[in-house]
């Protein structure tokens, strides 16, 4: 077998929770899997407490999702844990698709340079999940392992949750509660709460092998080839020398038959030769599908993750989408929590949220349409744009081998404010920052690591030497804002500013990416989504766009 062992986290006895009457707890979050273990990291390292339930006491088994998008891994260092997962996982940027066994697309997730971190990772769930154990427990988040959630119960002012536990039963209200317990989640069952979408008749074989070999570490997918001819198969290097195959079996598959090693070995030596050594690490047969709750918040119940939605796995948007929910709610929870924001800021947790499954549902059913058509002429167009593609480039972007995990731009999101002055590129309110590499106090840093988990004032400055009194004080005032806004002066030469961050642009690239000029200023969310943009700071349009993105513009309106 490979070479992870399963870790077993020490059950902390709940004698302290077994009362009556019960306990209360500003926030509990329920399922200690990625997304669970994320929110309870940022409300940590935002100061808040947290209680964390988990019906297991040890990670997923098996690789499950293995894909981490450049997008996520920003979070992942914003959370403390994102360095040694990258250096454990397989960075890659490109993808290619084959038709039988000739190529004919490829994509580069990250085409520029300048870049922090790689378009994808790959890395064993179970290592992921581990890191973040580790990193929640080290932040004082208060996790309770064999603690089972068997009943919800959500009202105006506060949510009860029934817990069972190797010591009894016990309840505990909270103020929020954030469920991440996953796609089958049992509380939105108990809740009687409806998901909605397509579940997609087809299955497929996943396979963890182990195995030396010299293939390099991109994402292959492969129509028709002649190891497995007439279905597809995708190809992915993890760490520790684990490869993860996924076969297309059809509906007709039956799951327990085709999970035996006695099918799946002669299918892994069709595919890598009889002179090949490989150990099979983990198997599992799935099916898929593309759908959501019509609301991710329910009074005092706010779900996250794939307790929210669920998509195909063809696009690596399941997980990414998940810890990109926790870090569109956690800052927002935490302002409505220290009575910073009203509670309606909540209400645009489902919004952007929501859209972002939308986004994801729609390009992943596409995907999924694409590499298993389900009738006669969906099978004819792709086969036809396959056949096209091997000899035509104009083809080429009509092959849809299951577009990568990017994230969303929330421009419509009520919290943004509307473009007053002409800015030429992606960076509009609503997109989420792109990266530069950068300089701070002499040492090389990058915009990502600088800006996030707060509110942020950048302006773009030629020389810091050249700003005048009344802007410096106005710049600090922004501290004082009943929410504060860190100023940060973003400049082409090195310099100083007391009370104030300076970071230069070393490379022109923050210029270019983000259409810079003397003066230019951005207001950035905690989320690293772009809030506002003018070409001249002033003081009072910030304060403005301040109140519209915590939701205070909207109450007075």
């Amino acid at each position: 077998m490979g070479s992870y062992t399963y870790p077993k986290f020490t059950y902390k006895s709940v004698a302290d929770l077994l009362t009556q009457p019960p306990q209360h707890k500003p926030l509990v979050i329920v399922g200690a899997g990625p997304v669970g273990l994320a929110a309870a990291i940022d409300a940590r390292l935002k100061g808040l407490d947290v209680l964390l339930l988990d019906e297991d006491d040890s990670v997923s088994f098996g690789s499950r999702a293995v894909c981490y998008a450049k997008r996520t891994l920003e979070i992942l260092d914003r959370l403390g844990v994102g360095q040694p997962l990258c250096e454990k996982g397989v960075s890659w940027n490109i993808g290619r698709t084959y038709v039988e066994e000739e190529e004919v697309y490829q994509f580069n997730l990250v085409p520029e340079a300048g870049h922090k971190r790689p378009g994808m990772i790959n890395l064993q769930q179970y290592y992921l999940e581990e890191a973040l154990v580790e990193r929640a427990l080290a932040l004082g988040v208060d996790v309770r392992w064999n603690c089972k959630a068997i009943g919800v119960r959500s009202e105006d002012a506060l949510a009860m949750v029934d817990v069972d536990s190797p010591e009894g039963k016990f309840s505990v209200s909270a103020d929020w509660v954030v469920v991440a317990d996953g796609a089958r989640s049992p509380i939105r069952q108990m809740l009687g709460l409806d998901i909605e979408g397509h579940v997609f008749k087809d299955r497929f074989l996943i396979a963890d092998v182990v195995m030396k070999v010299d293939f390099p570490a991109e994402r292959r997918l492969w129509f028709n080839p002649p190891f497995h001819p007439g279905q597809s198969v995708l190809l992915h290097k993890q760490a520790d020398n684990v490869w993860r195959i996924d076969f297309q079996l059809g509906w007709d598959a039956d799951p327990e038959e085709e999970r035996k090693p006695e099918k799946v070995l002669p299918r892994l030596k069709t595919m890598f030769g009889n002179d090949t050594e490989f150990e099979l690490e983990w198997v599992s047969i799935y099916t898929f599908q593309c759908r959501r709750m019509k609301e991710f918040r329910h009074q005092r119940l706010l779900f996250v993750g794939d307790a929210a939605h669920q998509v195909s796995p063809f696009g690596a948007r399941g997980a990414n989408s998940g810890l990109q929910d926790a870090d569109g709610l956690m800052w927002k929870l935490d302002l409505v929590m220290r009575g910073l924001a009203p509670e309606s800021l909540l209400d645009t947790y489902h919004s952007e949220r929501a859209y972002a499954a939308d986004e994801n549902i729609l390009n992943s059913t596409r995907s999924t349409d694409f590499i298993t058509p389900k009738s006669k002429t969906s099978r004819v167009f792709r086969d036809a744009a396959l056949a096209l593609a091997r000899h035509h480039p104009f083809a080429r972007k009509l092959v849809n081998s299951g577009r990568l995990s990017v994230p969303s731009f929330i421009t419509d999101s009520p919290l943004n404010t509307v473009d007053v002055d002409s800015f030429a590129g992606a960076m509009v309110p609503g997109a989420p920052m792109d990266d530069a590499p950068m300089q701070c106090d002499g040492a090389a840093v990058w915009l990502v690591d600088c800006v996030g988990g707060a509110f942020q004032c950048l302006v773009f400055v030629e020389d810091v030497a050249h700003i005048d009194n009344s802007t410096r004080q106005s710049l600090l005032a922004l501290n004082n804002a009943p929410v504060p806004i860190e100023p940060v002066l973003i400049s082409k030469r090195a310099g100083s500013v007391e009370g104030m961050r300076v970071i230069v642009d070393v490379q022109g690239l923050f210029a270019k990416r983000y259409d810079a000029q003397s003066g230019s200023a951005w207001l950035m969310r905690p989320d690293q989504h772009i809030a506002a943009r003018w070409r001249r700071f002033e003081l009072q349009a910030v304060e403005q766009a301040l109140r519209l993105a915590i939701g205070s513009s909207m109450v007075a309106a």
